[in-house]
């Protein structure tokens, strides 16, 4: 049964970094994004010490959203969109971040931005920081493995929470916050936190440093968002991947058990209100010096948060002994110890897994580890498009993709009984991909003459997905055909 609750929000998604450009207009300051190279699906991207003037960064221009924001709503309107969600850029309102006084002109942006929705009938979903921070926290504060940077991330929520209180109800304090758990890969603890790892220091133990300080500041936030406005609903948002043991092997379900605490770790903290007993027996065993100071118990139980936003791309499996248990300066983007391929799904271009129904599994496993709403507020195929000679864009495997996930949230709801508040694809227009830099990995349902070398016009089009989503939506769900 395809049915979705009456008022449902179905939308889209974007993060500032990859979409507003202006990377240095209107008092804005560089952020950790702002230093990230082109990559490739096999090149990763690269962190530069400084910006380099001679070096293409994707993130400075992105697609101009900043300077096409309101003809963009105008295609989100007609597409039908209830939902926006998108992400302050935290170095427009403090562009370095330790200031006392807020930008003037970065706070202005998003009061246009904001109203523009709004006035269109689509509510505006918000993320504080989405691989936003200001550089200079990153490199003059060490990020946050210094707690400095708590208080200066909860002053900026402050701000905004105050100046948008009226017009934003859906907040979320972090993106994707449980990333930084790959901590061999260093564009996951740069971007989320801001966060190098210098020599003689454990990375791990490094990780769950600046771990507790964003979790802190999470909760801090949170509890200051509802003073301002006890009426606003702040979640966290992580990025949920189910692992699979490859048989019923009893040493694979429990291999495939305990890498999900990669995945569990921060929402358990967040949703719970106290750290989960394997962690607390992970840093014992290992003799980290996390730097839990007295009181921040009672910081974490007050902080918890009112639902789960979460992104779903792909599943894993795990396998002790076909998999490979894979030194930490041997990994890659996705890859986990002892993970082998899935023999039973397809893989996208970029090598992510397809798997529809590992959604409806997260669902329920999110669902009854929690009991709060959830909200996939990220699900997508990132794909090359190719442009047909009277200018269409045929990408019958996106709504394909989007439909078969679309039937899985449909059981979970229906027949699971999980309450889910909405679903907000990723890239509803096509913006610079976080993993690779690319335009060509592309996701949207509205295309932007852009390319990998930072040519193009920034005309945006129609896909085929656009009518078919704008027809989703009318429909709350119903009609998910492609005719």
């Amino acid at each position: 049964m395809i049915k979705f609750p009456k008022n449902f929000l179905w939308g889209g998604a974007v993060a500032a970094h990859q979409l507003e450009g202006a990377w240095n207009e209107d008092g804005k300051g560089p952020s950790v994004a702002d230093v990230l190279t082109a990559g490739s699906a096999q090149q990763p991207r690269q962190i530069h010490t400084t910006i380099d003037p001679e070096t293409y960064y994707p993130n400075h221009e992105a697609v101009d959203f900043y300077h096409h924001y309101k003809e963009d709503i105008q295609l989100f309107k007609e597409m039908g969109l209830k939902a926006f969600r998108t992400s302050i850029y935290w170095a427009r309102i403090f562009p370095k971040g330790d200031e006392t006084e807020p930008n003037e002109a970065g706070l202005k942006f998003y009061d246009d931005l904001f109203d523009e929705l709004i006035a269109n009938g689509i509510e505006p979903v918000v993320t504080l920081t989405h691989f936003e921070m200001p550089l200079y926290l990153a490199q003059e504060y060490g990020g946050f493995k210094n707690r400095k940077v708590v208080d200066f991330f909860v002053k900026y929520a402050e701000t905004v929470y105050k100046r948008y209180k009226d017009k934003v109800k859906y907040w979320m304090t972090f993106n994707e916050i449980n990333n930084m758990m790959d901590y061999s890969n260093p564009i996951f603890l740069w971007t989320n936190a801001g966060v190098t790892v210098e020599e003689g220091e454990n990375p791990e133990e490094v990780m769950y440093t600046a771990a507790h300080h964003l979790v802190l500041a999470s909760a801090l936030a949170v509890s200051k968002g509802k003073e301002i406005n006890p009426n606003f609903e702040i979640g966290t948002m992580i990025s949920h991947v189910p692992i699979y043991p490859n048989n019923c092997d009893p040493k694979n379900v429990m291999l495939a058990e305990e890498a999900l605490h990669l995945r569990y770790f921060f929402p358990d903290i967040q949703v719970r209100g106290y750290y989960p007993s394997y962690a607390l027996k992970n840093f014992e065993r290992k003799g980290f010096d996390i730097p839990i100071l007295d009181g921040d118990a009672d910081i974490l139980a007050k902080g918890t948060v009112d639902y789960i936003g979460f992104s779903y791309y792909m599943s894993n499996v795990v396998d002790y002994d076909k998999g490979e248990p894979l030194d930490s300066d041997k990994n890659v983007h996705g890859k986990i110890p002892y993970q082998v391929d899935n023999p039973y799904i397809q893989s996208s271009d970029w090598g992510w897994a397809i798997d529809p129904i590992g959604l409806r599994i997260t669902l329920n496993r999110l669902w009854e580890r929690y009991q709060l709403p959830l909200f996939i507020v990220e699900n997508g195929l990132g794909a090359y498009d190719e442009i047909a000679s009277d200018g269409s864009i045929h990408d019958d495997y996106r709504i394909d993709y989007m439909r078969q996930h679309i039937e899985e949230m449909a059981k979970a709801i229906n027949h699971d009984g999980v309450k889910l508040l909405g679903y907000t694809p990723w890239g509803i227009i096509d913006l610079i991909s976080f993993t690779s830099g690319q335009m060509a990995k592309r996701y949207g349902m509205i295309y932007v003459d852009r390319d990998d070398e930072g040519n193009g016009s920034f005309a945006r089009s129609k896909k085929d997905s656009f009518a078919w989503y704008q027809k989703v939506i009318a429909s709350n769900g119903e009609e998910l055909d492609n005719k």
